[in-house]
């Protein structure tokens, strides 16, 4: 009586013999369920395809995380960034997400604040009362410091936005424009301005023509080219003529506060400190003019 293992040799080689006689293969119907292997779609767990298409469908047993090897995913089992083919994403492929540029930084908040302060700037002038020049005073300094103090952050924190770089002169220039019209609508009553009531009325009109004329030029310098709009580029001088500014219009703002004693003092420097502004005013706008005709020569 022949064996078992006999038995089953000789099936297997009748099976053989079949196949090869056969003119189309065998397939058994567990066979023909097989898939091809497609990018991204997982194989049968009872199916392992060969080491070199292995990589085509997550169908490797999983590492200890629990992650199986394959496409998307890494050898430790982490996903990984799959690149988008002919720009459209496979599916399940993580794509990098871009976050949006912050428009309400720090520095563009403290400017912001500056413009929301010139209300409470005129308010505050016209009142009467002790507290009433004290706080006119105290509101333009901290505008002033601020002025300062966005700039300085948003070059340090590289916080700055192009929304803060078109609204930080307009703040600084609706500040500077309010107080000028404010200190020469109601003069102090001091010897110095009362002798001459134009004392203060010249530089203003200087200091705000100048400051109309160079956002002209600016905005005509934008639509130009480089070289142009380098031209207007801030300088020293500007630099200069904004500090003298807010040091003389603080100076004159304080004098009008009876609580200081040395009210009267500060009169003659905050005039003369305003015509050193509106002088430097001048001068940086003849720089300006003369850098743009140089190009516009060549």
């Amino acid at each position: 009586m022949p064996s078992p293992i006999a038995t089953h040799a000789s099936l297997l080689l009748k099976a053989a013999a079949a196949a090869a006689a056969s003119p189309k293969p065998l397939f058994s119907p567990r066979a023909a369920q097989i898939p091809a292997p497609v990018a991204g779609r997982a194989c049968p767990r009872w199916f392992r395809w060969p080491a070199s298409a292995r990589g085509l469908c997550s169908s490797t047993p999983p590492n200890h995380s629990g992650h199986a090897h394959g496409m998307g995913s890494d050898g430790n089992g982490t996903r990984r960034r799959v690149p988008p083919v002919n720009g459209l994403a496979k599916e399940g492929a993580t794509q990098p997400v871009t976050a949006p540029p912050k428009l309400l930084t720090l520095p563009t908040v403290l400017t912001i604040g500056r413009v929301a302060a010139v209300p409470f700037l005129i308010s505050t002038f016209y009142m009467d009362g002790p507290w009433a020049a004290t706080a006119t005073t105290g509101i333009f300094l901290a505008a002033a410091i601020t002025d300062w103090l966005d700039g300085y952050i948003a070059r340090k924190m590289h916080l700055g936005t192009p929304f803060g770089a078109f609204l930080d002169p307009v703040a600084d220039k609706l500040m500077v424009a309010a107080t000028l019209v404010l200190l020469c609508t109601k003069p102090l009553e001091a010897s110095l301005l009362s002798a001459g009531p134009w004392l203060l009325t010249v530089p203003s009109i200087a200091i705000i023509g100048r400051e109309i004329t160079m956002s002209a030029v600016r905005e005509w310098a934008a639509s130009q080219n480089t070289q142009v709009l380098e031209a207007v580029a801030v300088n020293n001088l500007g630099k200069w003529k904004t500090a003298t500014q807010m040091i003389a219009l603080t100076l004159l703002l304080a004098s009008r506060d009876p609580s200081l004693p040395v009210q009267g003092a500060l009169v003659a420097p905050g005039v003369a400190l305003l015509y050193a502004s509106a002088g430097l005013a001048i001068w940086s706008l003849v720089v300006y003019i003369r850098n743009i005709w140089r190009i516009l020569l060549k």
